[in-house]
């Protein structure tokens, strides 16, 4: 699957059909009107466009005739975190999601997506910017959970937090300070996962805006996880609890 768009005419049909782009690289320095047009565009939807090198684009698209602008299409269409609550609702369970950081990786972001999806969580919940985003890597590594699973993206995941504890969820993060492991805590009732950044965690915005901490016990000699397996140990938790196991 090629989630690549590039050349001009077919960038602005892209955005003039509405569909989901991640974002758009133009050359650096072009002056085009259609090059306008096109940041004009992504500007009133509202999708992140950034300037770059031309041998960068040209790296990207191996050599074709990029005409200073590549665009990246989303594998999937993305939900509303309310679609996210709505389907919980629908399921009269209580809501179950997945709120992920910053993650960089597509495969840590795929693998979140397909667990999530075997452990019943009702959604994902991504940031605009700073993040992976739903890539044809993303795609094939959920193992086709990208077609069951919603995917929001927000602007703003701390805002987004407080918002889902409005409607009545409690949201858990993991922090190696923490002072409760993951098993010791309540992880039934609507509930809210933080997974954070791979190389940094989850920021401190996001970690006081948590309701409660927990660490995932560790006696080898590393001191972390990788992001998808965190977040599979806590969903997995959170099942067997649900479950009454």
């Amino acid at each position: 699957m090629d989630d690549k768009i590039y050349g001009r005419n077919p960038v602005i049909e892209a955005l003039a059909s509405g569909r989901e782009l991640d974002k758009i690289l133009i050359q650096d320095g072009i002056k085009h009107s259609q090059i306008s047009k096109i940041v004009a565009m992504a500007k009133e939807r509202k999708i992140p466009f950034q300037f770059v090198d031309k041998h960068k684009l040209s790296d990207l698209v191996q050599g074709e005739n990029h005409q200073g602008v590549v665009a990246f299409g989303a594998a999937h269409a993305y939900a509303e975190v309310e679609d996210i609550l709505e389907k919980a609702r629908e399921k009269d369970e209580s809501p179950f999601v997945v709120i992920c950081e910053g993650l960089t990786d597509p495969h840590n972001l795929g693998s979140i997506i397909r667990s999530a999806c075997a452990a019943g969580a009702h959604g994902v919940i991504i940031p605009k910017n700073r993040s992976v985003s739903l890539s044809a890597t993303v795609s094939k590594v959920s193992a086709g959970a990208i077609e069951y699973v919603p995917v929001a993206r927000v602007s703003n995941i701390a805002q987004t937090i407080e918002k889902l504890k409005k409607e009545g969820l409690w949201i858990v993060g993991t922090d190696l300070s923490a002072t409760q492991t993951h098993y010791e805590c309540d992880l039934k009732g609507a509930l809210g996962i933080v997974i954070g950044n791979e190389g940094e965690g989850i920021s401190r915005i996001v970690r006081e805006s948590c309701d409660f901490l927990v660490k995932i016990p560790m006696i080898g000699e590393i001191e972390s996880l990788n992001a998808s397996v965190s977040a599979g140990i806590l969903l997995y938790e959170a099942l067997r609890q649900r479950l009454g196991k």
